[in-house]
């Protein structure tokens, strides 16, 4: 009895000593501003960085709804659980200033996909949303070379990201005859979405090309264009990798996509955090931007773009 008792004992200390190991791992969170498939490559990159960091507990978080308001709670949830430092793609970055500054007196706060340069957070890692935005332009400009009228789809109107973005695309396209008439709003609600382009399809029958901003926009887009028989009428640039719009690039109904890395966003954010929380701030640029390439893809380069992309999700 005296054994089993010592066993039992000799059990629970050691199971007591893994948890507070466990516990005393300083914890990196990845916040993102909705639950898209687009955040799948930016969580594998996290999970990269997992291999590589064994001394760091890493976390991606989804909110329930993509609204800043969840954003910031989960992140004062994060906050009095003991995280020790957060990047966020912030829904809302215009609105959340205070928010921001408050989780930034508390622990290292960072920015990626859409930037909060306002608030007190040490750097942004992501895409330049401008340069993005001008290379819509260009995929524009070389399907359209007679000019046109576009209509643009986006989630969030206020968001810095989809402000940058428009703004590039309309100085892309100045002076080419190309005209991005309005943009329509939906605040990641797919539905909406959807909504969205069949009432341009309806009201507008001018318009002869469209502009998915947000992931998953374009295979909205390509949906609405699928069902009033358009597809191919109406030239579309699209922005990032979803499967839909690879395939619609593949078969040349779309013109073109823009693609970020979210890879890299998940795997160096996790990796630059850690190193900030050790000390070594040599990663952080004097301007707080640290800029990860955007680039086209077409046709010609689709396959080996796809190719790549399941490499790194595994399939």
């Amino acid at each position: 009895m005296r054994r089993a008792t010592t066993i039992l004992a000799a059990t629970w200390l050691a199971l007591s000593a893994t948890t507070a190991l466990a516990q005393d791992k300083p914890a990196l969170a990845f916040v993102v501003n909705a639950a898209s498939d687009f955040w799948k490559l930016a969580e594998a990159g996290v999970t990269a960085a997992q291999a590589e960091l064994p001394g760091y507990e890493l976390q991606f978080r989804y909110p329930a709804q993509g609204s800043a308001a969840l954003q910031n709670a989960l992140m004062d949830d994060l906050v009095a659980a003991g995280t020790d430092a957060i990047m966020i793609s912030s829904a809302d970055p215009n609105n959340s200033i205070d928010a921001f500054n408050r989780i930034a007196a508390q622990v290292p706060l960072f920015t990626t996909d859409s930037d909060a340069p306002q608030s007190n957070r040490i750097a942004y890692l992501g895409s330049s949303n401008t340069l993005a935005g001008n290379q819509a332009g260009e995929i524009a400009v070389g399907a359209m070379p007679n000019g046109g009228k576009c209509m643009g789809f986006v989630g969030f109107l206020g968001a810095d990201n989809a402000k940058e973005r428009i703004a590039g695309f309309r100085e892309a396209v100045e002076g080419k005859g190309i005209e991005l008439v309005d943009v329509r709003g939906d605040d990641v609600d797919f539905a909406r979405a959807r909504s969205n382009v069949d009432d341009v399809l309806a009201a507008n029958p001018d318009i002869t090309c469209m502009v998915g901003f947000y992931s998953y926009n374009p295979p909205k887009i390509y949906e609405a264009l699928q069902a009033a028989g358009k597809l191919g009428e109406i030239t579309v640039i699209a922005f990032d990798e979803d499967p839909i719009t690879l395939g619609a690039v593949r078969e040349g109904s779309f013109a073109g996509t823009v693609v970020q890395d979210p890879y890299q966003w998940g795997y160096q954010g996790m990796k630059l955090m850690a190193a900030y929380l050790e000390g070594d701030k040599s990663g952080i640029p004097a301007d707080g931007l640290i800029i990860v390439p955007t680039k086209i893809i077409d046709k010609a380069n689709v396959d080996a773009f796809e190719a790549e992309l399941k490499k790194r999700i595994g399939g």
